[in-house]
C-alpha cells in the first residue's frame, strides 16, 4: 500500500537541492577568508591591530614632541639616540630617523663588517725581515693639515701670481658667509654616523677651488662613516686626477694612522678603500704607489690594503700599469705583497710586463742580504701563472737566481715548474718547413 503524501509546511526543514546542484556547489571555488578580507571596503571589515607606515610616523613624532615638551617643563633630560645634525629642511632631519630601522643594505653591511673583524694574522718573523729592507731614514712625517695647507698655498700663490698678470687685480678672498657654512659643515662630519649629509658638502666636488674648502673642513677631524661618504661622493664626481689628490692627501694618510693607532683599520675606512676603486688609476697613483714609495710601509699595513686589491675586479690594463711601475721601485719588501696578489689574479699580461718582472727577479743576483719568505712567495706565484710565457733564456736566468736565493721548500718548487714547462720561444726554434 503506498504512503500518503505530507502536507506543506509539516516538513523539519528545507527540501534539498537536486543532486547535480550539490555536485556543482561542491566543485566550485570558494572565496578564501584573505580574499574576503581584501573585498571589504568598509572600514569596519579592516584589521584594527594594523597601522600603516604614515600614521605610525606621525604617531612617533608626536610622541616625541610630547617628550620633549615634558622634559622642558620639568627640566629632565631623558637618554635618547644623538641624531646628526642636518644643514637642510626639517623634513630632511625626520627622514634620517629613519635609519634606526634595519634594512637589506644595513643587514648585508653588518655581516661584511663581522667578516672583517676577524682577527688579522701577522707573521712576526716576516715583519722583522720586512724591517731589515724599510728605509733607514724616512722623510719626516707630517699632518694631514701641513700637506693640505702646503699644496692649498702653493696652488694659491700661483692662481694669484696669473691673476695678477692678467688682471693687475689679486685674487679676491672667500666670502665669509662661505667661510660661516663649511665651518658648520666641519662641526656635523666631526659628529656624523649616518644618515643624510648636508647639501653644502655634496657640492663641493664641483667647486673649482674645491681644495681650499677641503682644507677649510679639517679632514682630519672627520669620524669614519663621515670620511666613507666623502671618499664615495669624490670618487664619483671628480676625475681622475683631481680624485688621486683626494686619495693621496686625505685618504691614504687617515689610513695609515689609523693602522698605526689601532693595529687595525677601522670598518668605514677600510670600505672608503673598497669604494675608491671605482676609479682604479687614481687608487694606484694616489695610495699603493706611494705607500711603496715612502719605503716605510709595513707588512700590516701591506696586508690590510692587499686584501682590497683580492676582494675587488680591476681592469686589466690598469694592473697592468701598477705592476711594471712596482717591478721598477726599489725593494721594501711591501713589493711583493702586492705583486704577488696582482699576479695572483691570472691576467693575461702583455710581454712588457712580464720582461719587467723578469728584470726585477733578477736584479738581486747580486744583492747579498738574506730575502724575506714574500719574496720566495712572490716569485713561486710568478713562475706558476706564467711558465709558458717567459722564454729560455728568461727561465735560465731564473734559475740562477736561485743558486743565489735559495729557500729550503719553495726554491724547489720554483725550479721543478721552470724546468718541466714549455717555453714561449720553443716554436721559433722548431724548424717550419714549406712546401
Amino acid at each position: 500500500m503506498p504512503k500518503g503524501r505530507r502536507e506543506r509546511g509539516l516538513g523539519v526543514g528545507p527540501r534539498p537541492p537536486p543532486l547535480a546542484e550539490h555536485i556543482l556547489q561542491a566543485e566550485a571555488p570558494k572565496l578564501s577568508a584573505r580574499r574576503k578580507r581584501r573585498a571589504g571596503t568598509g572600514p569596519q571589515e579592516a584589521d584594527p591591530g594594523y597601522v600603516d607606515e604614515r600614521l605610525s610616523r606621525r604617531i612617533l613624532e608626536q610622541a616625541r614632541i610630547q617628550q620633549e615638551e615634558l622634559e622642558a617643563e620639568h627640566g629632565v633630560v631623558a637618554p635618547r639616540r644623538q641624531r646628526s645634525t642636518v644643514l637642510g629642511s626639517k623634513a630632511d632631519a625626520s627622514d634620517s630617523d629613519d635609519e634606526e630601522w634595519p634594512s637589506p643594505v644595513r643587514a648585508a653591511q653588518e655581516e661584511e663588517e663581522e667578516e672583517y673583524s676577524e682577527a688579522l694574522q701577522v707573521d712576526p718573523e716576516d715583519e722583522r725581515a720586512m724591517e731589515l729592507f724599510m728605509n733607514k731614514n724616512p722623510p719626516l712625517r707630517r699632518t694631514l693639515a701641513d700637506i693640505i695647507l702646503e699644496k692649498i698655498t702653493e696652488k694659491q700663490t700661483e692662481v694669484e701670481t696669473l691673476m695678477s698678470e692678467v688682471s693687475g687685480r689679486p685674487m679676491p678672498q672667500l666670502d665669509p658667509r662661505v667661510l660661516e657654512v663649511y665651518k658648520g659643515v666641519k662641526e656635523v662630519l666631526s659628529k656624523y654616523r649616518s644618515g643624510k649629509l648636508p647639501k653644502a658638502f655634496k657640492i663641493v666636488p664641483a667647486l673649482s677651488n674645491w681644495e681650499q674648502i677641503l682644507y677649510l673642513m679639517e679632514p682630519e677631524t672627520w669620524t669614519a662613516a663621515a670620511l666613507y661618504q666623502a671618499t664615495r661622493i669624490f670618487s664619483s664626481n671628480l676625475k681622475e686626477r683631481m680624485a688621486q689628490r683626494f686619495y693621496n692627501l686625505v685618504l691614504l694618510p687617515r689610513v695609515r694612522d689609523d693602522i698605526t693607532e689601532y693595529k687595525r683599520l677601522n670598518f668605514h675606512i677600510y670600505m672608503a678603500l673598497k669604494k675608491a676603486l671605482f676609479k682604479p688609476g687614481a687608487w694606484f697613483k694616489g695610495i699603493l704607489i706611494p705607500l711603496c714609495e715612502s719605503g716605510t710601509c709595513t707588512l700590516r699595513e701591506a696586508i690590510i690594503v692587499g686584501s682590497v686589491l683580492t676582494k675587488c675586479s680591476i681592469p686589466v690594463l690598469h694592473s697592468s700599469a701598477a705592476m711594471l711601475k712596482l717591478a721598477g721601485l726599489e725593494y721594501n719588501g711591501a713589493n711583493s705583497v702586492f705583486l704577488r696578489l696582482l699576479i695572483d689574479k691570472k691576467y693575461a699580461l702583455p710581454f712588457r710586463v712580464l720582461d719587467a718582472l723578469v728584470f726585477h727577479f733578477l736584479t738581486f743576483r747580486t744583492d747579498k742580504r738574506a730575502l724575506p719568505v714574500l719574496w720566495h712567495q712572490c716569485l713561486l706565484t710568478f713562475v706558476q701563472r706564467y711558465k709558458e710565457d717567459l722564454s729560455s733564456e728568461q727561465k735560465e736566468a731564473l734559475l740562477e737566481v736561485l743558486r743565489v736565493h735559495s729557500h729550503a721548500q719553495i726554491s724547489a718548487e720554483v725550479r721543478r715548474e721552470l724546468v718541466n714547462s714549455g717555453c714561449r720561444d720553443a716554436e721559433v726554434a722548431q724548424p717550419v718547413l714549406m712546401e
